[in-house]
């Protein structure tokens, strides 16, 4: 027998819940696996197993016209694999994963890796730093845009466009309102790009060579592009920085990774679950779907709270403890199923380079100021002093 889905009177893009999401997750799994929220207009799935069953079902959990909260940026990503189905999605999606897979990628790590040990090495000698700044979005940004080729323009514009990539998929509230106008600059870059456009030899040359193949639809080189600047940048500056509140938040933990490297893999992974860089993800279901017992009819907007899911002490026990010996590699930070993050390869190398550089070049340090501001999507720190860092 199945029933409407609970109420509750929660908004979930207002301030409070935006800078610490956590109470809230936490009392909407209480309610159940599927909450409805009339203030905006939204069904969340709250718990692991529902959200995912969802991930993994894209046949009635659709991203076409669905993962943003407000039809203007749902009517402007159409066409790029994010908010595509299969058929369509896969064959998008088959051409920016053949550049990020772990082969493609193997000649990259030696090379982030260097990046990586040099930047943390020379912060940790300076005594102190600004993590967000000098390190959080240093470092991904260099990263992708040497990979993906971009120069000038774009390579200046890359923070502040990836930013609002990720601000406008919220409902029309004033960040959402605020941010169409930058979004639009790469909307527009995106549709104007060519191949001449991109570094010879990087992945975004050979996204344009793919398409004069005929392996993706002539025009879309430029929607796939998109999704390494609109999907990646702000979610890996993320991680990065909650790497470091993290460690400086739980110094014992830190230091099991400093005595043993061989952690470092599972302690990224469990930044990753514990701190997730994504609020909430959205779909739209094709059909009248039962999820718990509780009935969601067809058409129906979802919110996924990634975080919430990992979360859920029915998946993982003493969930809201960060232990760096968990090892929680089925976590749903970086999505399920057929929309499981194309770019964690690349992710997971840029963190575990960071964290690995920490362990060898940081002994202890302590954190100073942190500045957090609401944000729709991303959650992220803003700024973030380290202070009395002790070199290795």
């Amino acid at each position: 027998m199945t029933t409407a889905p609970v109420t509750a009177d929660i908004d979930l893009f207002a301030d409070d819940v935006l800078i610490d999401p956590y109470p809230t997750y936490a009392a909407l799994r209480a309610l159940g696996a599927v909450v409805y929220l009339p203030a905006n207009d939204v069904y969340a799935l709250t718990r692991y197993d529902a959200i995912r069953d969802a991930l993994g079902d894209p046949g009635t959990f659709s991203s076409v016209k669905a993962i943003g909260f407000n039809p203007g940026v749902n009517e402007a990503l159409q066409g790029t694999s994010l908010a595509s189905d299969p058929p369509m999605h896969t064959q998008l999606r088959a051409t920016l994963s053949a550049n990020l897979t772990p082969r493609a990628l193997r000649g990259l790590g030696t090379q982030i890796d260097e990046k990586a040990d040099a930047l943390v090495a020379r912060l940790a000698a300076g005594g102190g730093f600004e993590a967000i700044d000098d390190l959080a979005r240093a470092f991904p940004l260099e990263i992708v845009s040497d990979l993906i080729g971009f120069t000038g323009e774009v390579k200046a514009n890359m923070l502040r466009w990836g930013q609002a990539a990720m601000q406008v998929l919220g409902p029309m509230n004033q960040r959402t309102m605020e941010n169409f106008e930058i979004a639009g600059e790469l909307y527009a870059w995106c549709s104007s790009v060519t191949a001449e456009d991109l570094t010879e030899g990087s992945i975004g040359r050979g996204i344009f060579d793919a398409q004069s193949r005929g392996e993706i639809p002539e025009g879309t080189a430029g929607n796939i592009i998109h999704q390494y600047l609109g999907a990646g940048v702000d979610t890996t500056i993320a991680a990065i920085g909650n790497v470091v509140a993290l460690f400086g938040r739980h110094p014992e933990q830190f230091e099991l990774v400093r005595q043993d490297p061989s952690l470092v893999s599972a302690a990224f992974a469990e930044v990753l679950r514990y701190w997730v860089p994504i609020h909430a993800w959205g779909r739209k279901t094709t059909r009248d779907v039962e999820i718990d017992g509780a009935l969601v009819p067809a058409g129906a907007q979802i919110a996924i709270l990634l975080g919430s899911g990992n979360r859920d002490e029915r998946h993982y026990a003493d969930a809201d403890r960060f232990d760096v010996t968990r090892n929680p590699v089925d976590h749903l930070s970086f999505g399920y199923g057929p929309h499981g993050c194309a770019g964690q390869g690349l992710a997971r190398m840029e963190g575990h380079a960071i964290i690995g550089a920490l362990a060898k070049h940081v002994q202890s340090f302590r954190l100073g100021d942190e500045v957090r501001v609401p944000s729709n999507v991303t959650r992220s720190i803003e700024e973030l002093d380290v202070v009395d860092v002790v070199p290795a």
